[in-house]
């Protein structure tokens, strides 16, 4: 199998690594996201992984914790950097050697985020994940997997979650819901079709990178994308 992508970031929420549970990480889906991300580091894809902090910490209003917006966006920081761990070291146990770079300097448990050294780490092999997500408050996950991606010159982002795609409602509330195979940047703007923030969106319009939204938690799905068949949705 000839893989139609070089080099991919992927993109995966901090809720994702949840499974059923309300809260934490489930060991299961830790597994089954590094069996699969293996698979592609077998064919030869170079692979670079942004996550979120939602199952650890969610961005709440000042209104709700008494936190304010800043300080509450570095917590969620540091909780993208625990998740970092945790995908570490469940692809290491998979055999997948593995880089953690941070955007918040912490050297006891990950290198800083240094643009060429990823790059270069991508080239020899081993998966690059970067957590704290661009070290700034009021910046997303989504906007850093976008940042990152561009930084590296992904060939395109793979946005893993729970729905098989973009869909022209919520499928989970609208059973009539259908989805789009391909989608433009302009229609996913114009139907308000919320595939990533704003500015995670725009930075990947601006420069052509494509997306494409996936269930990440079917087996095999990951390798069916970076394969080309045709799966989930692309927006480009």
């Amino acid at each position: 199998m000839f893989p139609k992508y070089k080099r991919i970031l992927l993109k995966l929420s901090g809720e994702s690594l949840m499974g059923n549970k309300n809260f934490g990480l489930d060991s299961d889906v830790l597994a089954q996201y590094a069996a699969d991300v293996k698979q592609i580091v077998d064919l030869g894809v170079q692979v670079a992984i942004v996550i979120g902090g939602g199952n650890i910490y969610r961005g709440m209003s000042e209104a709700e914790t008494g936190i304010e917006r800043a300080q509450g966006d570095y917590m969620g920081m540091l909780a993208t950097v625990i998740n970092g761990m945790a995908v570490q070291s469940a692809l290491e146990k998979a055999g997948v050697y593995t880089r953690l770079q941070s955007a918040i300097k912490m050297e006891s448990v990950a290198e800083p985020y240094i643009r060429r050294k990823a790059m270069r780490h991508l080239e020899k092999g081993r998966v690059v994940i970067f957590g704290a997500g661009t070290g700034n408050p009021y910046f997303t996950t989504d906007t850093a997997g976008s940042l990152r991606a561009i930084e590296i010159k992904a060939e395109i982002i793979l946005k893993g979650t729970r729905v098989d795609g973009i869909y022209t409602a919520d499928p989970e509330k609208d059973p009539t819901a259908t989805r789009y195979n391909t989608i433009s940047f302009q229609e996913c703007i114009s139907k308000n079709l919320r595939v990533m923030d704003m500015t995670a969106f725009t930075l990947c319009m601006e420069n052509n990178l494509p997306i494409m939204v996936f269930n990440m938690n079917q087996p095999g799905n990951l390798l069916n994308v970076v394969s080309g068949i045709g799966i989930g949705t692309l927006v480009s």
